[in-house]
């Protein structure tokens, strides 16, 4: 780890959780959050099976609620905007059934409701969410353990399964046991859409803010395309696919198209490259190299759709 202090550390801490200049943030804040993140990842990585659903709840309530300054609403929370119509596009025009695992502050789902799905948004926590349903009659709540999704919801009930930022979060035994799980409230033909940081470019939670090489904080594990495409086909899925997106400068060019579209090829490229980068090390040189390689369309975001 990189000593990082004073003007730099606010900064580099700020433009990790897109904090609004508006809120306040010091030093002791940051470090507060450091160590409380750290001894939670302790807490969850440490959790059995038999406890980890209120293990997983303990700690994100004890970390909402001793850093309340994360749950301040942001520019990109306002502005529902090229991010979240591009979700849109990946699950395909409604009318859809759409399940959100790990809705957080719910932009997102709140977002697709007013494009006019049928959608349930969720949360490893029972305080979140309720408020949302009073602004679009098709949206509902409900609770999950972000796991054992058909434990929570029927089978072959949803038309899409997408999570934000979610996967990265779960305990790494329970990756396989997630994917079934959104397998099974699917229908067929169903689509899992998600996001998730690679490995390659991360650190990406607290741990960047100090110049870590790897995650300490709450991000358990980052993956890589092949280890993500290798669980979902054990959980039973099928076709695979990444979203290939031409820079916006280009689009621009040509009246706005392409317009992003999944494409099979492209995730292939995608897993190609990823092989050669992985070959670099240290972890520092690899991360160097795979923020480079974004000249080549090599997506620091893996966002990919899953059929079933």
């Amino acid at each position: 780890m990189i000593e990082v202090r004073g003007e730099e550390l606010i900064s580099r801490y700020r433009s990790n959780y897109s904090i609004p200049q508006e809120t306040l943030v010091t030093e002791e804040m940051i470090l507060r959050h450091w160590e409380l993140e750290k001894e939670l990842t302790g807490r969850l990585l440490g959790s059995q099976p038999s406890n980890r659903w209120q293990i997983f709840e303990e700690c994100y309530t004890t970390l909402y609620s001793e850093l309340a300054w994360l749950n301040d609403k942001t520019p990109s929370d306002v502005a529902s905007g090229r991010g979240h119509s591009e979700w849109a596009r990946f699950i395909g025009p409604p009318p859809k059934y759409v399940y959100e695992v790990g809705s957080g502050k719910g932009a997102l789902i709140t977002y697709l409701a007013g494009s006019g799905y049928v959608c349930r948004g969720s949360e490893v926590t029972k305080t979140r969410g309720e408020a949302l349903t009073e602004q679009h009659s098709n949206l509902s709540w409900g609770i999950t353990d972000g796991v054992h999704l058909d434990e929570f919801e029927p089978a072959a009930a949803y038309d899409a399964v997408i999570s934000d930022q979610v996967i990265e979060h779960l305990h790494p035994d329970d990756l396989s046991e997630h994917f079934r799980g959104a397998f099974a409230i699917l229908k067929h033909g169903g689509r899992y859409v998600f996001s998730t940081p690679h490995r390659f470019y991360g650190p990406m939670d607290v741990s960047r803010v100090f110049k870590c090489d790897t995650p300490k904080g709450m991000h358990l594990k980052e993956y890589t395309f092949a280890e993500l495409v290798n669980a979902a086909r054990q959980a039973g899925f099928g076709s695979f696919a990444a979203p290939l997106r031409v820079p916006r400068k280009v689009r621009r060019l040509f009246g706005g198209r392409p317009e992003p579209r999944n494409s099979r090829a492209y995730l292939g490229y995608l897993m190609a490259l990823e092989t050669v980068i992985g070959t670099v090390s240290p972890h520092a040189r690899r991360r160097k190299i795979a923020r480079a390689a974004r000249a080549i369309l090599f997506d620091g975001v893996i966002v990919a759709a899953f059929k079933n």
